[in-house]
């Protein structure tokens, strides 16, 4: 008994203090677990982004003090055996373990299960050492004790650059910095789990009392409506023709014209969200919804949309085109020179005659500002200077300003597609809706989610909104053809044989970015096919091109043929068989 009295007086009093001491290495510890990021597919079920394994390299700064580690400078050994691995400077590593009053800091996250073997196999070296001398007597010194891990994932992109732009990529803290993984965030992440246990000496004592454990909750994945397929042959259609082209940039998107539904967005160039350390910060966006650019040609649509629907003209009705037409303070001209054209409202199309759009525009009101209110309205119901509905981070709405405000210029600019701006998806948008009968469908990007649980909720129905009566639309496809169909038209190498296919070139000057003004073009194409069954809507655009040609039929025009003929193919769409109508062009002067 007065042994046993005289061990508690010492326990509780005279070496209270050590003990206490001994006590703080016992301290509980609280990690968090990781949610499992849901996985981003297209419409297949294929995986375009997801998660593996990986482990966040963690340490515990008290265990490299000279007191716990038995050396004078554990923290910079430690360093430079941990910098060649983790790729990281070792002075910065050597801070970070020298941290005073610290019990937790990370060294790196999301790191391969190959870089946690590399470091366990030299702790294990370090622990043999330390035992070995032990035993003879010495310190024992390891100063790789304290380097931890914890389980986490690490975001990966099996198909590398394809969709990038779409998908965007997930940044160092496991957030999505950009796309659809910043655009869902919420609903791929899940809910983070924490677990809290004692540890000693930098390990879990797995027979203390304590422990609690918040299960974390995996994310639900994401199914957008990209084809992947699809989305490979306009990303290698777009990227080998700006190449050539020796252009800024250029995007491509093709649409599902009765649905409304994206079944590729591309864009050159483009990045790797496996290694955003080595990317073009200027390519890390998508460029296809945040460029706004003055369309020229392509818009002409719209315009001539508003001339049918308000009954001013019909294709047949006599246009005579002269080489030059004042209007305002300027001279307007074609991209040719040309004798006096005499052409059909259907020629003005097709030939993309800027001076016979202005003439065919000015008869939509009595007076100018008149016909400006009534285009006006129309470019506004097509879905220009409004978001394109995708609710995508950092989309631009474009530029269009009220038609009080249009400028002497811009009164007749505007009906051919300079003095606005828009960004590509409006541009295919356009044209899905008079592919669509006149109906425009809202856009999407996201087919619906499946839950942890496996349950799939599909996304809510876009919207639909009548924008020109089914007549005008089928007018309007008919029209379209002539600029692909006709020899006098500006899109022939858009063909496809057994095909009939409708579409519009444009060429418009270009403002720089970084200038302010015009310099260089803006070369596009936009069109459906099969234009009397409508099923496919692609569009085209190439920012800039220096080499060759960059009149938009002559390298658009390919890009789009090459993308519809695969998607043609790729979603077994059959040729109608019809015989085209043939409207047309010109008109005999007296005749």
């Amino acid at each position: 008994m007065l042994a046993f009295v005289v061990r508690l007086l010492q326990v509780q009093a005279v070496d209270a203090d050590a003990y206490a001491a001994k006590a703080q290495k016992h301290r509980y510890m609280s990690v968090v677990l990781a949610a499992e990021r849901g996985e981003i597919t297209d419409r297949t079920g294929t995986a375009l982004a997801t998660s593996v394994d990986a482990y966040d390299i963690t340490a515990d700064p008290k265990l490299f003090t000279p007191e716990e580690s038995k050396s004078p400078n554990a923290p910079e050994q430690a360093a430079a055996l941990l910098a060649p691995i983790l790729g990281k400077d070792a002075g910065d590593i050597a801070e970070q373990l020298a941290t005073p009053n610290s019990r937790y800091t990370v060294l790196a996250r999301r790191q391969t299960p190959q870089v946690w073997k590399q470091i366990k196999d030299l702790k294990g070296v370090f622990a043999e050492k330390a035992r070995t001398d032990r035993a003879r007597g010495g310190p024992g010194a390891n100063v790789l004790a304290g380097v931890l891990n914890e389980s986490s994932s690490k975001r990966v992109y099996p198909n590398a650059d394809l969709a990038a732009g779409i998908l965007g990529y997930v940044n160092a803290e496991g957030r999505g910095g950009g796309g659809v993984e910043s655009m869902l965030d919420k609903t791929l992440a899940g809910k983070d789990g924490e677990i809290t246990y004692a540890q000693s000496g930098g390990r879990r004592v797995p027979t203390a009392d304590g422990t609690r454990e918040t299960p974390a909750v995996p994310g639900s994945d994401v199914e957008l409506t990209i084809d992947r397929d699809i989305q490979w042959a306009a990303q290698r259609a777009i990227s080998e023709q700006v190449g050539k082209s020796k252009a800024d940039r250029g995007y491509v998107i093709v649409q599902d014209t009765r649905t409304g539904e994206v079944l590729a967005m591309a864009n050159a160039p483009g990045f790797d969200p496996n290694d955003i350390s080595r990317a073009d910060a200027t390519a890390m966006g998508n460029a296809a919804l945040q460029d706004a650019f003055e369309p020229g040609s392509t818009a002409k649509v719209m315009s001539m949309a508003a001339v049918l629907e308000e009954k001013a003209a019909n294709p047949g009705t006599h246009v005579v085109v002269p080489n030059r037409l004042h209007r305002g303070d300027r001279l307007f001209k074609d991209d040719i020179d040309h004798p006096t054209w005499y052409l059909t409202l259907n020629g003005v199309l097709a030939k993309s005659s800027n001076i016979g759009t202005i003439l065919a525009t000015g008869q939509l009101g009595k007076t100018q500002p008149e016909a400006n209110k009534v285009l006006h309205s129309y470019l506004r119901k097509f879905g220009i200077g409004s978001p394109s509905g995708l609710g995508y981070p950092g989309e631009t709405p474009g530029i269009l300003a009220r038609p009080d405000k249009w400028s002497t210029s811009q009164q007749y600019t505007i009906p051919f597609g300079q003095g606005l701006s828009i960004n590509a998806m409006q541009a295919a948008s356009v044209y899905q809706t008079i592919a669509n009968g006149g109906v425009r469908v809202e856009p999407t990007l996201v087919r619906g989610t499946r839950g942890p649980d496996g349950e799939f909720t599909p996304a809510p129905e876009p919207q639909r909104t009548r924008v020109v009566s089914e007549e005008t639309a089928t007018t309007l496809s008919t029209m379209l053809e002539s600029v692909v169909g006709s020899e006098e038209g500006t899109g022939t190498k858009a063909r496809i044989p057994g095909y009939r296919v409708a579409g519009k070139t444009g060429t418009a000057n270009r403002v720089d970015p970084e200038l302010g003004r015009y310099r260089g073009y803006t070369a596009s194409f936009a069109g459906f096919a099969p234009s009397d069954e409508p099923r496919i809507t692609v569009y085209c655009a190439i920012q800039n091109p220096t080499k060759g040609s960059y009149f938009g039929g002559q390298i658009c025009g390919p890009v789009y043929q090459q993308v519809m003929r695969f998607a043609l193919k790729s979603l077994q769409v059959p040729p109608t068989g019809n015989a085209p109508a043939r409207l047309p062009v010109t008109f005999k002067p007296g005749g």
